[in-house]
């Protein structure tokens, strides 16, 4: 049976709107760390908290296999409800650094059941044309992610709280959203109950695997480059004081229009195969680590602009095609399991490079430190260059 034609349009939507909960803290975060009197530095905490409660979230998801075994929607309603909560912790007065980190945290948790989850209810809608349809939903993930910089920027003078209710109330709506227009898909195969030996036989796949490793490549570099995406700007602005930019808006527009990126990469992935393009976008992302000094020495802030903006699409466009190499390669009824664990190690992985590149940046103030993003994508290279059976 087709889908309705409004179905993925809610399911990218809601997708939008709940993940603007992930950068929701770094958006305000001059604001949180004058308002609580935290160290600068806290921004490379407070990100990886995010992600090591995702990585947790995952983990759990996937081992109780919820995504298999309870309704989709009802779980990603669930979970943006929980989600939004978390997020509006951070208006508390009494917060402290160790609060803030257990808030992110436990907002990381949930958005387990949030990103994850909404792809495993698009596979399930989506057998054909795969490639097409995560590359809106990672879209839509892209925009959700960035636009809390859109809000403070859109919103500078006005109180930085702002920022938290509007990211809180639009997570209640895309759950909202999904539980009520978007019924489990027609190629759901709902699980028997856990299967621990499932949970541990999914890298067994050779296709899988290799499709999981240059995932793994690929996560190396991204949310490094998009959490550090207002220094980078904000250390070409102090090598050239002639470079004035608004650095919120400015950071919206690069990490957002990956989203772009990914709708067009899933679009050309039905016309040259969604591995080839995969390969295509992680080679040029990691072309962008190497050159990346040279970018910030040269005087043209409009040339500097335009390769972030170039970054901001290679970086994120191999993900939703990686993410459907991962759904076709997997059984049916473990699906969102697989899934949801790939994102698990994925997110791990990102831990490492945003503390590797946050140590770097408190060691030099050599632009040389973005050129280690290009170590995931050389691995990420590595492994898709297997042959599938």
């Amino acid at each position: 049976m087709k889908p309705s034609k409004t179905i993925l349009p809610i399911i990218v939507i809601a997708q939008f709107c709940c993940t603007s909960l992930w950068f929701a803290s770094n958006a305000v975060m001059s604001d949180l760390v004058l308002h609580f009197n935290l160290n600068p530095s806290v921004v490379s905490y407070l990100t990886s908290a995010v992600q090591f409660g995702f990585i947790l979230g995952t983990l759990v998801f996937a081992l109780l296999a919820i995504a298999d075994r309870f309704s989709p929607s009802k779980v990603f309603l669930i979970s943006a409800l929980l989600g939004a909560a978390c997020n509006l912790g951070i208006l508390w007065d009494g917060n402290n650094l160790a609060s803030m980190l257990s808030i992110r945290f436990l907002t990381g948790f949930f958005l387990a059941g949030i990103y994850p989850v909404g792809m495993k209810i698009a596979a399930d809608y989506f057998e054909k044309g795969l490639g097409k349809s995560l590359g809106l939903l990672v879209g839509a993930l892209v925009l959700g992610t960035a636009f809390p910089h859109f809000l403070k920027g859109m919103t500078s003078g006005l109180p930085w709280e702002l920022v938290i209710l509007c990211t809180a109330g639009l997570a209640i709506l895309g759950g909202l959203m999904m539980v009520f227009f978007v019924p489990d898909g027609p190629f759901r195969k709902p699980s028997q109950g856990v299967n621990i030996k499932a949970f541990f036989g999914i890298f067994e796949n050779k296709n899988l695997r290799t499709a999981a490793f240059g995932y793994f490549g690929h996560m190396w570099e991204l949310y490094a480059f998009w959490a550090f995406t207002p220094f980078m700007l904000a250390a070409y602005s102090n090598l050239h004081p002639q470079a004035q930019f608004n650095i919120p808006i400015l950071s919206f527009i690069i990490i957002g229009i990956g989203g772009l990126a990914c709708i067009l990469s899933g679009y050309l992935s039905e016309s040259f195969g969604t591995k080839k393009i995969a390969t295509i976008a992680l080679l040029l992302s990691c072309i962008c680590c190497l050159i990346s000094p040279l970018l910030f020495i040269q005087p043209s802030a409009t040339l500097f602009i335009a390769f972030l903006l170039f970054w901001g699409m290679a970086v994120v466009a191999d993900s939703p095609l990686l993410s459907t190499l991962v759904a076709q390669n997997a059984p049916a009824e473990v699906k969102g399991t697989a899934l949801t664990l790939v994102n698990s190690i994925g997110f791990a992985i990102t831990i490492v490079s945003i503390q590797l590149i946050s140590w770097l940046q408190l060691s030099t103030n050599s632009s040389l430190i973005y050129s280690f993003l290009a170590i995931g994508p050389i691995f990420g290279l590595l492994a898709l260059r297997q042959k599938n059976k």
